[in-house]
């Protein structure tokens, strides 16, 4: 004889709450009275493991409703007997038994429940879904169906049926499995687990989907992505990679790797493992891992090979440096084309919740942010973070990112300072002078100068962007060698070195003592108030 459970009213809510979402998440055949039956034994048998919270919950129902097992239609009677006296509308089931099953969880969730697309993307990952988001994208494109009859269960009227309490088989499960578990042990001397009881592997962690939600928003809440996240022979050959390969590990943190991205890149089998500040990318094709140091900045992509990246989990969307938007699935980005000789330049602009900036390729595992500051603008002390890139900005870093020495370790971020503009003497074009600093993980920068002339660009030393000066021996149109420089707003450049240097609006000019050959002697070039 059934029995029915009494529940607190949260709990009663909650339970309804899973029958609800297992009936619309059922294939659409057959008579509803069974579609009900068989969602409540789902709810039942969920609810009655009492393991997990809400979320996990949620889960199992989700992912035993895509794919129900016919054994759940079998001894369908204590649920049928106990069905409420109003059925849901049959049109909307009829709508929904229409669709692939994956596609109808991810329709559920989002127009009828009312979730996020993360939201969803996380439920249907953790319900064994491979490749969310092009579920989702699927869901989204459909019609809207019409639920305006539509009336959810109501908290009260419909109570877990449950045929006898599991408690007491689950409890003798537990101790025979304990018992038989230690008999084993004692016997094998505790080789049971491959004699690793005293020095166990590395281990492979992994983000809750929805860690980031909460307030964090570092690389340790990054989700693992992918379609191979699930494949557990693959994470393990990766895993194994990492373990022993040299220099992927920091102190401290030896003994575990976390898992940021595991799928395919143009058919390729791809991980990206991290460990401290070093981030491990590993080849599932050719067993290859390469590790390098990448920083903590949690808001910067990854490059994932092949030229797609992967996105933080709240970057909203990405789009071709002032241009068409690209496309996003699970947080990797389709091939960004880079048009540069060099193989450096902008990328794209990213999208999140603080706003929009530019990222691009500098070198090194992960995308630097890029920012411009225009002439006349001088430094912050505290310099806010650089923002998208104008199209003035995009202009000059297109061909900056070419003209400066590539640094010897990654960037997290370049901002260009544009310090003098003005005509070079002696027939020379119109040109302008950057000083660029550059920001390394774990704090540490540098300055680069550039001389920007026609076609032409020179790499000019180091600089100070707070008092930029810089300059290079140049050689005019008619072939005639001279030392130039020039210095920010507010100060005059002083050379020694040179002959008879000349300063006029901050651009100094020297001759060289042989004007058809170029000195080799250095030069030693300040900058005073001027």
């Amino acid at each position: 004889m059934p029995e029915q459970v009494t529940t607190e009213p949260v709990a009663e809510a909650r339970y309804c709450d899973l029958v609800w979402l297992a009936y619309l998440v059922l294939p659409g055949n057959g008579k509803r009275v069974y579609r009900l039956a068989i969602a409540r034994r789902i709810a039942d048998g969920v609810t009655a493991r009492r393991s997990g919270g809400p979320g996990r919950r949620r889960t199992r129902v989700l992912r035993k409703a895509m794919q129900p097992s016919r054994r759940l239609q079998i001894g369908l009677g204590p649920w049928l007997r106990a069905l409420p006296a109003r059925l849901p509308d049959q049109e909307l089931t009829a709508a929904l038994a229409q669709l692939d099953p994956q596609v109808r969880a991810a329709y559920v969730l989002l127009r009828i429940i009312g979730e996020s697309r993360y939201q969803v993307r996380d439920q249907l990952a953790e319900a064994g879904v491979r490749r969310p988001w092009p579920v989702i994208e699927a869901a989204e494109a459909l019609p809207v169906i019409d639920t305006g009859r539509l009336e959810p269960f109501e908290p009260g009227r419909m109570r877990p049926v449950r045929r006898r309490s599991p408690i007491p088989v689950a409890a003798a499960g537990v101790l025979t499995a304990g018992l038989v578990g230690a008999l084993i042990v004692t016997e094998t001397d505790g080789s049971f687990l491959g004699g690793r009881t005293a020095a166990a592997g590395p281990r492979l962690d992994m983000a809750a989907p929805g860690a980031w939600r909460s307030g964090g928003r570092g690389l340790d809440d990054w989700p693992a992505r992918g379609d191979l996240v699930t494949d557990r022979a693959f994470t393990r050959r990766a895993l194994q990679a990492w373990a022993s390969a040299a220099g992927t590990r920091r102190p401290g943190r030896a003994d575990r790797a976390q898992l940021l991205f595991a799928g395919h890149v143009d058919g390729t089998p791809v991980a990206v493992l991290r460990n401290g500040d070093r981030i491990a990318r590993y080849s599932g094709a050719s067993g290859a891992l390469e590790a390098a140091d990448a920083g903590d900045d949690a808001a910067a992509p990854v490059a994932l090979g092949g030229d797609h990246y992967l996105l933080a989990p709240w970057d909203t969307a990405a789009a071709l440096p002032g241009g068409r938007g690209l496309r996003v699935s699970d947080g990797m980005t389709e091939p960004v084309p880079l048009r540069s000789r060099c193989g450096r330049g902008p990328l794209m602009d990213v999208k999140s919740p603080g706003g929009t900036r530019t990222v691009g390729a500098l070198g090194g595992p992960r995308p630097a942010v890029l920012g411009y500051r225009p002439p006349g603008r001088r430094a912050a002390a505290a310099e806010v973070r650089p923002a998208r890139l104008s199209s003035a900005g995009r202009r000059l870093w297109g061909r900056l990112a070419c003209a400066l020495p590539q640094a010897a370790r990654p960037a997290t971020e370049a901002v260009a300072a544009e310090f003098w503009t003005g005509t070079l003497p002696h027939g020379g074009r119109a040109a302008r002078w950057i000083c660029t600093r550059t920001t390394f993980p774990g704090g540490g920068a540098t300055g680069e100068s550039a001389l920007l002339t026609g076609r032409d660009a020179y790499s000019t030393g180091g600089c100070d962007e707070r008092r930029p000066v810089a300059g290079t021996w140049w050689r005019s149109p008619a072939g005639r060698w001279y030392y130039i420089a020039a210095a920010g707003r507010g100060l005059a450049p002083d050379a020694e070195g040179v002959r008879s240097p000349e300063v006029t609006k901050r651009l100094l000019v020297a001759e060289a003592p042989d004007p058809k050959v170029r000195p080799e002697n250095q030069v030693r070039l300040t900058a005073h108030s001027g």
